[in-house]
C-alpha cells in the first residue's frame, strides 16, 4: 500500500498552474494543536490535510492554519470556525488562494499537492458562542483516488462508545506554548462518556457541551490533546472519522478534554453539500 500511495503522489505532484497557495501554519486564534503525540507520516494517514494561505499567515510551514479529512474523493471536512472571519481577519470568500494541501508531512518541503478549493460550503447554522454545528465542507478541483478517503461515522457507531482508543492528527502546538509541529503528528485518546463532558463544560464560559453534536476525548490526567492550529482536524476511531477537531480549555489539561464537532450528527449536512 505504501508504495502505491508513494505511486499516486509522485503523479499528483505536477504543477497545478490554477492552484492556490495553501497555508497550514496555525494562527493562535484557530483554537485547538496534537500536544502530547508522536510523528506519523501522512502516507499511514493520507487522508489527513492541511488548510493554507500564504497571503493570509505568510510562507512559513506553507502557510498553514487548520487541518481537515478527505471523506469522498472530492470532498474535505473541517470545522466551520476555520473559516470564520476570528480566524482569517476576512471572509474567506476573500481568501486568494485557499487551498487544500494533501501528502505533505513537513510543512517546511513542497511534497503532495496543493489543490485550490472549487466549491466551499459553510454551515450557517454554526454559532461561535454555543459552538454546535461547527463544520464545513471543502469540494476539490479533482478526484483523489479511494485510498485517500477515510470513511465517516454514522449513528450508533460503536466508534463512539466510552472508552474507545482514537487517534487526533494535526500540525498545531505540540505544547499548549506555540511551539508548531512542521510535521504531522498524531495523539492517542478516549473517547469520553457524554456525562464527563457535560461535567467538564457545563454550560459556563468555557463552554457548553451538547452530546447530540458533539462528542469529546481525552485521558484523565490530561497529557493527550488537540492544541491551537490542529482545528477541523481528524478524530479516528476504528477506522473511520468520528470527529472534527472544535473547541476546548486550554490544552492537554486534566478535566478539560477536548471537544470535536460529531461526525454523525453533521453526515446529511455533508451529504447535501459534498
Amino acid at each position: 500500500m505504501r508504495r502505491s500511495l508513494r505511486s499516486l503522489l509522485a503523479v499528483l505532484a505536477v504543477p497545478l498552474s490554477a492552484a492556490l497557495a495553501l497555508v497550514l501554519v496555525a494562527p493562535a486564534t484557530a483554537d485547538r494543536g496534537v500536544v502530547g503525540g508522536q510523528p506519523v507520516r501522512t502516507i499511514e494517514a493520507p487522508w489527513a490535510v492541511a488548510l493554507s494561505s500564504r497571503a493570509v499567515f505568510g510562507d512559513a510551514r506553507s502557510g498553514q492554519f487548520c487541518g481537515g479529512a478527505v471523506v469522498t474523493p472530492t470532498t474535505v471536512l473541517t470545522a466551520a470556525h476555520c473559516l470564520s472571519r476570528a480566524v482569517l481577519g476576512r471572509s474567506w470568500q476573500e481568501v486568494p488562494d485557499l487551498r487544500v494541501i494533501i501528502g505533505r508531512n513537513d510543512l517546511r518541503g513542497s511534497a503532495g499537492v496543493e489543490f485550490p478549493a472549487t466549491r466551499v460550503w459553510v454551515n450557517p447554522a454554526y454559532q461561535g458562542d454555543g459552538r454546535a454545528g461547527d463544520v464545513a465542507v471543502i469540494t476539490l478541483s479533482r478526484p483523489l483516488p479511494n485510498a485517500y478517503v477515510l470513511p465517516m461515522a454514522r449513528q450508533g457507531d460503536p466508534a463512539y462508545q466510552a472508552g474507545t482508543q482514537a487517534g487526533v492528527y494535526g500540525w498545531g502546538d505540540t505544547e499548549g506554548d506555540g511551539s508548531y509541529a512542521s510535521t504531522l503528528r498524531m495523539a492517542t485518546v478516549r473517547v469520553l462518556a457524554d456525562a464527563s463532558c457535560e461535567t467538564a463544560y457545563p454550560g459556563s464560559a468555557e463552554g457548553d457541551y451538547q452530546a447530540d453534536s458533539m462528542v469529546c476525548a481525552g485521558l484523565p490526567r490530561g497529557g493527550h490533546d488537540a492544541c491551537q492550529g490542529d482545528s477541523g482536524g481528524p478524530l479516528v476511531a476504528g477506522g473511520r472519522l468520528v470527529g472534527l477537531v472544535s473547541w476546548g480549555s486550554g490544552c492537554a489539561m486534566a478535566g478539560r478534554p477536548g471537544v470535536y464537532t460529531r461526525v454523525s450528527a453533521v453526515a446529511p449536512l455533508v451529504a447535501a453539500h459534498g
